[in-house]
């Protein structure tokens, strides 16, 4: 309630109502306002002088967000740049200068498509290096070429294939513990198998044909070879395919001889690759507490490659005689006739008998490898 002596008084000298100036009842309703209060007659002139005040306040905000914007436009045209004669010569300097841009290789004709061809060591080892293998050695260290003349490319006696370089057709590891395990490193097929120690071909050795025949791991001087493994068996990668010997090994301790060639179409030639990348990378298989099982890991630290031997200055003229000799018989057996017919027996009986057997790899390592 207000005190009536203090409310404001109609023209006839009663109290009046601040909303509608009517008489004001006994019972009196105050809105208190910025400032002053407003006395009011009834609960309807008290919502009314609400929603007055209500559309007074939301005038004054449109009116100041009107101005802001306003202060905002001018602010932005004021302090953007035009355009002039500063951004003309600016544009025209542009246009003077050549701009490098990178589009990536030329697209292909329509109707064209494939990898390069033939396909270079580095497309080769690219592609190996998206299926699932592992190093032929267990772990839990990776073990790698540790000298000079175990690496790809060393020096060995005897005709090699001219990207053998020097004359070593593959790595040499291993050698720490006789009779380890040697792993097959990816699925495939058993393509042959020496049982019988020649101690001039590479001694005991396993050669697998993985992805159809295009791809071939070797492993030479096996102190052993298992029973059953024999050409055309089919292996998972990580079964055990022999045990780390010193067959056929001259002057050098016991290791593995691990060698990768490709064949990437049938009956085109075979060349040998060096394989100290991928067996960088390559997952290891580690035994668990000793036994004959193991898990495959990831995690074990890459390994660190030497890298290949460079090609001997001596070594080039065989190298050249070597590929000579080489299309010379390929321009023989193109030409038909008796001669292309014993050049292509003498071809199968390489292809049944691998780079071992011929010469290609199973030389002694007279060189010794530490």
């Amino acid at each position: 309630m207000f005190d009536p002596e203090e409310t404001p008084y109609a023209g006839n000298g009663a109290a009046a109502c601040g909303a509608c100036q009517a008489s004001l009842p006994a019972k009196r309703y105050v809105y208190a306002t910025a400032g002053a209060l407003e006395i009011l007659c009834s609960p309807s002139c008290f919502r009314d002088v609400v929603r007055a005040q209500r559309r007074l306040r939301w005038s004054r905000r449109g009116r100041t967000a009107l101005h802001a914007a306003v202060a905002a436009v001018a602010t932005a045209a004021l302090v953007t740049p035009h355009g002039g004669a500063r951004v003309r010569r600016r544009a025209a300097h542009a246009a003077t200068t050549p701009r490098v841009i990178d589009r990536g290789p030329p697209p292909l004709p329509a109707g064209w498509y494939g990898p390069e061809w033939p396909p270079s060591d580095t497309s080769l080892l690219a592609s190996l290096g998206h299926d699932a293998w592992i190093h032929p050695l267990s772990g839990p260290v990776r073990r790698m070429p540790r000298a000079d003349s175990r690496v790809f490319g060393a020096v060995r006696p005897g005709e090699r294939p001219a990207e053998c370089r020097n004359g070593h057709c593959g790595v040499d590891l291993g050698g720490e513990i006789w009779g380890e395990h040697v792993h097959a490193v990816h699925d495939g097929v058993v393509d042959f198998v020496q049982r019988n120690a020649n101690p001039d071909r590479g001694g005991e050795f396993v050669r697998i044909a993985h992805r159809d025949g295009t791809v071939f791991t070797q492993y030479f001087h096996l102190a052993a070879i298992p029973r059953g493994l024999e050409r055309g068996v089919h292996v998972k990668s990580g079964d055990v395919i022999g045990l780390v010997g010193d067959t056929g090994v001259k002057q050098s301790a016991p290791h593995l001889h691990f060698a990768i060639s490709v064949r990437p179409y049938p009956g085109g030639p075979e060349r040998y690759l060096d394989p100290e990348p991928l067996i960088a990378l390559w997952p290891v298989r580690i035994p668990v507490e000793g036994g004959e099982t193991g898990l495959v890991t990831t995690l074990a630290r890459p390994g660190m490659p030497l890298g290949s031997a460079l090609l001997l200055a001596g070594r080039k003229h065989k190298a050249a005689r070597a590929g000579k000799a080489a299309r010379t018989a390929s321009g023989s057996a193109a030409t038909g006739g008796d001669e292309a017919a014993e050049s292509d027996g003498a071809g199968a009986a390489a292809d049944s008998a691998p780079a071992a057997e011929t010469g290609g790899e199973g030389g002694p390592d007279t060189a010794g490898d530490e």
